[in-house]
């Protein structure tokens, strides 16, 4: 069945609360890249150094990382649409606060805050959408990916609009949107059934004692890394108005959406997973080594040319992390998400580091080798990475590919 029939159970045919949980993730994963092209207009407001400023991430995607040995045992208990709810809330409260900084402390302070709100709802937002979607779980999935890929290439757009005016304003947009997504999920989504087994803190982390989920997660980890470069750092490298940076990267988010979800799944039926992610792992490596060393229309180019690359990983990645175990799903995906968005953090603050320390090529210098690294684990446990015999034949993805977010 074609997920993207407007018959019964098709993508375009979903009750109103898989919308409203839809629309909402939209706007948690605008959160992502939303002040990647008002960093330099932040970084001048508050009198702040890049490094500084790229803490943004760091506090945002560290306190991620941990809330995903969290999100498991809260939604286990109190069930999704609480849970949903509670992140909501969480985001609405700190990204509003965030506009109202005075210092780049209380900035990084508040995003922290914005990252656990949004590690609660983006974690239990796909499980909810498959919960409560007509036609099965296909239909569901594409549904999230949409909304992944359009989050993230609206974020820098809607950061460039609104920080035209003032670097506050994106913050305060955001507030506003998720605060209209948690009035919809409260009228459209009723709560559903709590699961049979709750979830430990300790679960997931007990789920990286597989072989094969261990080896993904280490791999994603450099692979983040690289990622998160890009996002991070380059909007400094670009140095351009926030208009001309959000064109960029909204640019960028278009072919992360199109890749995650229409080519990615392709290639994987035609040539494999594996095969699918060490070439694309090697392409992007190269890709970010051109971006630090060419002229300025060469690093747009790259920049926007990587988002490519950045959408087959992302599910390309999820799909291993969430095959690969016999753990449950949410459990196995925790674990996969702890290891790996510790990279995330790391990167935004020891990229403008390393430019500090050295010049600013070496940043994509590292960014290439993290790359090629993520690609050599691939190679290596590529046995590990198989899950059953099946698997060693190339699939067809009508289910793969859950989402770089997905909790």
């Amino acid at each position: 069945m074609d997920p993207f029939d407007a018959g019964a159970g098709g993508i375009l045919r979903q009750p109103k609360a898989v919308w409203a949980t839809a629309g909402a993730s939209v706007v948690a994963f605008m959160g992502i890249g939303l002040v990647d092209p008002i960093l330099p207009s932040i970084a001048q407001g508050l009198h702040a150094t890049a490094s500084q400023v790229s803490l943004l991430f760091t506090s945002y995607f560290l306190i991620t990382a941990v809330a995903m040995l969290l999100t498991g045992f809260v939604s286990s208990r109190v069930g999704g649409r609480k849970t949903l709810l509670l992140g909501l809330a969480f985001v609405v409260v700190f990204a509003g606060l965030a506009g109202t900084s005075g210092s780049v402390g209380q900035l990084v302070g508040f995003r922290a805050g914005w990252g656990l709100g949004n590690a609660l709802f983006v974690s239990t937002a796909l499980a909810v959408i498959v919960g409560a979607a007509a036609g099965g779980s296909a239909a569901a999935i594409l549904l999230y990916e949409s909304a992944l890929g359009l989050g993230m290439a609206c974020g820098p757009l809607l950061g460039a609009v609104l920080g035209n005016v003032s670097w506050r304003y994106p913050f305060f947009g955001t507030a506003t949107l998720m605060a209209i997504g948690f009035l919809c999920i409260t009228v459209f989504l009723k709560e559903q059934p709590k699961p049979a087994r709750k979830t430990s803190i300790l679960d997931p982390l007990k789920a990286l004692g597989h072989g094969g989920l261990a080896s993904a997660a280490v791999s994603a980890f450099f692979y983040n890394y690289t990622f998160f470069t890009v996002l991070a750092f380059t909007p400094f490298v670009l140095d351009m108005t926030p208009y001309r940076s959000g064109a960029v990267f909204f640019a960028w988010g278009l072919l992360l959406a199109v890749f995650s979800v229409i080519v990615a799944p392709r290639m994987q039926a035609r040539f494999g997973s594996l095969k699918v992610l060490g070439g694309s792992l090697l392409l992007l490596a190269a890709d970010v080594l051109v971006l630090g060393y060419g002229d300025h229309t060469t690093a747009i180019v790259c920049t926007i040319l990587s988002g490519a690359f950045i959408g087959v990983n992302n599910t390309v990645y999820t799909e291993l992390a969430l095959g690969v175990s016999d753990a449950p799903r949410p459990v196995a995906s925790a674990g996969y998400n702890f290891v790996r968005w510790f990279a995330a953090a790391a990167a935004p603050y020891f990229a403008p580091k390393i430019e500090e320390w050295t010049d600013i090529h070496v940043p994509f210098v590292v960014a290439a080798v993290t790359a090629v690294l993520g690609a050599l684990v691939v190679v290596v446990r590529r046995r590990a990475l198989t899950h059953r015999a099946a698997e060693l034949e190339p699939r067809h993805a009508t289910e793969d590919g859950v989402g770089v977010f997905a909790g």
